[in-house]
């Protein structure tokens, strides 16, 4: 079997979406992977060490892991994104940025000076990428330092190069980063698609069910894996 995009047959699939179906043309779209690191899905990392329910994250590493396996097979772009920042926290925003006092990893290293260097810093353990979901070589890695990976990164660029219009969006946490890409690629014009099963809440389970809301009322559409991999079936027999 061909995994070519010009040897698919039907382009643009229909997807049972909520709140209702979306065409999605295949050839233009990507699966975006938001934060799958340690700190967000591992215990032991940031988000354990804050006291956050991870419970659910082995569930969304294994849905996410049959998303870009299929999406790599079919010659869909996969984009991580990866939040972190330099040791020396020179990217952060200092003192007079509220991403200083307010973002997660930030605060946790304010307040508890033995955490500095060990959450979200580039090089180490809770910065990484989960060993399941492994970026391979033509993967495209984007480092971010806020919580929408477009803001102050190449990630606009690098989609539109690629002629991508369609953004399927996984990972952790929905409520925060997940749900800031997903508005802000929506700003930008791209067609955003957040995949339920593959995203995971940071907090009670009420905040997941709030951007399910947000996202089906304003900024764009729902579907449970299964539907992406079979659009991504249809399209290849």
């Amino acid at each position: 079997m061909k995994n070519d995009k010009e040897s698919w047959g039907p382009v643009v699939a229909t997807l049972n979406a909520k709140p209702r179906p979306v065409e999605v043309d295949l050839r233009k779209a990507a699966v975006v992977v938001v934060d799958m690191q340690n700190a967000f899905a591992t215990k032991g990392g940031m988000l354990d060490i804050a006291g956050v329910d991870i419970s659910g994250a082995a569930q969304v590493v294994r849905s996410i892991r049959g998303i870009v396996d299929a999406g790599r097979r079919a010659g869909i772009p996969i984009v991580y994104l990866q939040m972190g920042y330099k040791p020396d926290l020179s990217n952060s925003g200092g003192p007079d940025s509220p991403n200083y006092h307010k973002e997660l990893a930030m605060h946790l290293m304010n307040c508890r000076p033995e955490l500095k260097g060990k959450l979200l810093t580039e090089g180490s353990w809770d910065f990484d990428i989960v060993e399941e979901l492994k970026p391979q070589p033509q993967d495209i890695v984007i480092v971010k330092t806020r919580y929408s990976g477009f803001q102050g990164t190449t990630l606009d660029s690098q989609l539109r190069m690629r002629g991508i219009r369609f953004l399927f969006l996984t990972g952790i946490a929905t409520n925060v980063c997940v749900e800031s890409t997903l508005r802000h690629g929506y700003f930008l014009d791209y067609w955003p698609l957040l995949i339920t099963d593959a995203t995971m809440q940071a907090g009670p389970s009420a905040l997941q069910e709030a951007t399910l809301f947000n996202v089906e009322s304003f900024f764009g559409w729902t579907v449970p894996s299964q539907e992406f991999l079979a659009a991504l079936n249809s399209s290849q027999s």
